[in-house]
C-alpha cells in the first residue's frame, strides 16, 4: 500500500464542512513515513481562501484516496488513508517540517520546482490504511 500511494501522482482529498458535506478536490502529494503532505500550488483558483483549509480548521480528519483504473478489471486497486490535517506552521525557507515537506514535493514534482509554491502546506498524519484488492 505504502508503495502504491508513494508512487502515485494524483489522489482525491475528502474533508468536511462544518455542516458535515463532503468536499473532495484531487492534489498532488508527498508521502514520508507516516504522513502525507500537499500544498496550496499556483494553479488558478476561484479564492485563496479555500474550502478544504477551512473545512480542515473546522474538523482535521480527513480520507484521501489512490486508485488505478485499466479496462482490465483484474489490475484495478486502490488504496485509501485516513488521517488528521493540519496546516503546517512555519516558513518553509527557514527549516524544519514546513521546508521538509516542500523538499519532498519538489522532488516529486517539476512543476513545484518551475512555480515554488506560496500557499499553506498541509500534513496529513495518517491513521489507517486500507485498500482493495
Amino acid at each position: 500500500m505504502h508503495e502504491r500511494v508513494a508512487a502515485a501522482r494524483v489522489a482525491r482529498l475528502a474533508t468536511l464542512s462544518p455542516g458535515g458535506r463532503p468536499h473532495l478536490v484531487p492534489v498532488c502529494f508527498a508521502l514520508h513515513d507516516e504522513t502525507l503532505y500537499w500544498a496550496v500550488d499556483q494553479k488558478p483558483k476561484t479564492t485563496s481562501r479555500l474550502q478544504r483549509l477551512r473545512n480542515i480548521v473546522a474538523d482535521p480528519r480527513v480520507s484521501l484516496l489512490v486508485d488505478h483504473y485499466v479496462e482490465h478489471w483484474r489490475a484495478l486497486w486502490w488504496v485509501r488513508v485516513d488521517g488528521v490535517a493540519r496546516v503546517i506552521d512555519g516558513d518553509a525557507q527557514h527549516g524544519g517540517e514546513a521546508a521538509d515537506a516542500l523538499t519532498l514535493l519538489t522532488d516529486k514534482y517539476e512543476q513545484y520546482r518551475v512555480a515554488p509554491t506560496a500557499g499553506p502546506l498541509v500534513a496529513i498524519d495518517i491513521t489507517t490504511w486500507q485498500a482493495w484488492p
